[in-house]
């Protein structure tokens, strides 16, 4: 039983945006349970957390809290550096859920009202270079802290950092990450669908990628990253038939891990159910996500998607062509033909995937659309969204070789995070909304309890960092599973 004497201190936090992530991280903050467990700092005091939601548009925030206690919503335009610095300098921690793009201003602000701040993103040039300032203003800047990056490390550095107090030597690091439907809901050719625009994910599967394979640094062309992709089996999850595509630069993970010098691999991918590369990439080799402006959509009579495929399929000169029977078969011959594909089978599966996007309809391509990708883009949102009850899925898996002295057995650690999204009542959550969300949630928990006493723009790889959050993380229900062979 609660005792009325017991000392008890009110903290606030300020979460600017009012998206998908939202909801989780302030139903976490808000919680007793999770406020009566973590939420403490040296004198033992109870903390009642109250959060305001921000955003642009002030229904999205009242959405947000609505039914939740200690949660209130607010109008904020960033922009309007009196309203948002009036708002900072009521709280103790900020999580900005907003793009890196406006991490600047508020970071800025933080400093200079002496905030604490959290983020998920990643940590870039302009954040690094505020180090010092944060140092200064006592602060610290908590960057990184969501699923990838942020559970990732967190993972990753208590791996790493347990092999390292025992002597031995990382002699690999491979992690793969990927946010995929759940199986019952991958129920289209490429067993993939958005539950947000999906053009940024269609511009990452276009950057290149560098990493390390048995001491040999191999570089991954962007107009080759989907042809890249590789079959691969989770020990824990044989039934999921996945494959992953390099992710960006591995090698920066050799200096951040501190393991550059000792592991002769080090390869970060991104994971996708068997066969997504090999349509996505006959998808770009057609011209599907070319983004320049093109001919055809600057027209005053709107142009069809069918039209649009035909172009694409170069049929254009063809006379009857627009009556021409547009199926399976022929969409596949007219890209083997075209020299776009050498598979038959590959070529099939992408003809479907084109059917089942709709581009052989004769509906009109809005007039927002100037390129192929931005038709691409709009199809891709309509036909592979999450409907009805569908659960998406995030799935991290890490493995690390490790390396003994004086004759010990090698060893193979390996840990693995497996989360779908939940139902509570009327409300779905994602398992990208919650493994971004709680991250970032507990940040400013531990923050708030004065659990983190190192300042400055940092990142969660220390075990001042991950020891205290993995073990929240679990306790809230997240499944991680851990095995050393």
């Amino acid at each position: 039983m609660e005792n009325d004497n017991e000392s008890k201190r009110e903290a606030s936090v300020l979460i600017l945006g009012a998206g998908r992530v939202c909801r989780p991280a302030v139903e976490f903050l808000t919680s007793k349970r999770c406020l009566n467990s973590y939420v403490t700092n040296d004198s033992n005091e109870k903390t009642c957390v109250r959060v305001i939601v921000a955003s642009l548009f002030l229904k999205d925030a009242e959405e947000i809290v609505e039914g939740i206690p200690y949660a209130t919503a607010v109008q904020l335009d960033i922009t309007n550096k009196e309203h948002l610095c009036n708002y900072i300098s009521q709280v103790d921690v900020v999580i900005s859920l907003l793009p890196p793009s406006c991490h600047s201003i508020i970071a800025s602000a933080c400093i200079q009202f002496k905030k604490h701040l959290v983020t998920a993103s990643y940590v870039d040039d302009f954040m690094s270079k505020l180090d010092e300032s944060a140092k200064s203003s006592g602060i610290t800047i908590l960057c990184e802290m969501g699923l990838d990056p942020g559970i990732d490390h967190m993972m990753a550095m208590k791996m790493i950092d347990e092999a390292h107090k025992r002597g031995g030597v990382i002699k690999s690091f491979t992690s793969y990450c990927g946010g995929l439907p759940s199986p019952d809901a991958a129920n289209n050719t490429l067993a993939y669908k958005f539950s947000w625009s999906p053009a940024g994910a269609i511009r990452a599967g276009r950057n290149p990628a560098v990493y390390k394979y048995n001491g040999e640094i191999v570089h991954v062309d962007g107009d080759k990253l989907y042809d890249s992709a590789s079959k691969l089996r989770i020990p824990y999850f044989p039934a999921f038939a996945l494959e992953c595509l390099p992710n960006r630069d591995s090698l920066i993970y050799g200096d951040l891990y501190g393991i550059k010098s000792e592991a002769s691999t080090i390869f970060r991918g991104t994971l996708r159910y068997e066969g997504f590369g090999e349509i996505m990439g006959t998808l770009a080799r057609i011209g599907f996500f070319n983004t320049e402006e093109i001919p055809i959509l600057k027209n005053e009579a709107r142009t069809t998607y069918r039209t649009f495929l035909l172009s694409l399929l170069d049929c254009n000169s063809t006379k009857g062509i627009e009556e021409q029977i547009i199926n399976q078969k022929w969409i596949a011959d007219r890209v083997l033909d075209l020299g776009l594909c050498k598979d038959r089978e590959t070529s099939l599966k992408t003809a479907k995937t084109i059917l089942f996007l709709g581009f052989e309809e004769k509906a009109e391509i809005p007039k927002s659309c100037k390129s192929a990708f931005d038709a691409t883009c709009i199809r891709m949102e309509e036909r592979l969204a999450y409907s009805g009850t569908e659960k998406d899925m995030v799935l991290l898996h890490h493995e690390v070789e490790v390396e003994f002295p004086n004759g010990q057995p090698n060893e193979n650690h390996r840990a693995t995070l497996l989360e779908f999204g939940r139902i509570d009542g009327e409300r779905q959550y994602t398992a990208m909304a919650l493994t971004v969300g709680i991250p970032a949630a507990i940040g400013a928990l531990l923050l708030i309890g004065e659990n983190i006493k190192t300042k400055g723009v940092l990142r969660p790889i220390h075990p001042e960092f991950y020891e205290p959050a993995l073990d929240i993380l679990e306790a809230y229900g997240f499944k991680m599973l851990e095995k050393i062979d």
